[in-house]
């Protein structure tokens, strides 16, 4: 199997750790900022958080031409600090959380997908982590 490259992207999040976990991993708040672009929305979040539990977004384009499932299986969860997990196409995935007084930093690293450019795969779930902190950081929870 080919090595692949790993592409890394960080946001620190105006909110305490808690509130940020809460907005991460609870389906009726992911379906509110995961996605990339204003054009998409995710219209099914399903999350089984847990090791060996699965998680599911159905990300569709708005006007209807387009959609895709982003799915995984989760390799370890610790909570408010790491959740891990393996993509359907068998890439990895790691997200790490630092509670810094009332601020939260994510750190983020991922297998690059063949298909298309890294730096385009790198702004498209940078895009994404942007939403969530925009998000998380105006959320009633």
């Amino acid at each position: 199997m080919e090595e692949r490259e790993v592409i890394n992207i960080k946001a620190t999040v105006d909110a305490p750790i808690e509130k940020v976990w809460k907005c991460w991993t609870e389906p009726e708040h992911i379906k509110k900022w995961n996605n990339a672009s204003e054009d998409w929305h995710t219209t099914v979040a399903e999350n089984d958080l847990k090791v060996g539990g699965k998680f599911l977004s159905r990300m569709e384009a708005k006007d209807g031409s387009m959609g895709f499932d982003f799915w995984g299986i989760y390799d370890e969860v610790d909570k408010y600090e790491l959740i891990s997990y393996t993509l359907g196409d068998e890439r990895k995935v790691k997200v790490q959380f630092k509670a810094e007084g009332e601020k939260t930093i994510i750190d983020q690293s991922f297998e690059a997908e063949s298909e298309n450019p890294i730096e385009m795969q790198k702004a498209g779930w940078q895009s994404i982590l942007n939403n969530f902190k925009s998000y998380a950081e105006k959320a009633d929870v």
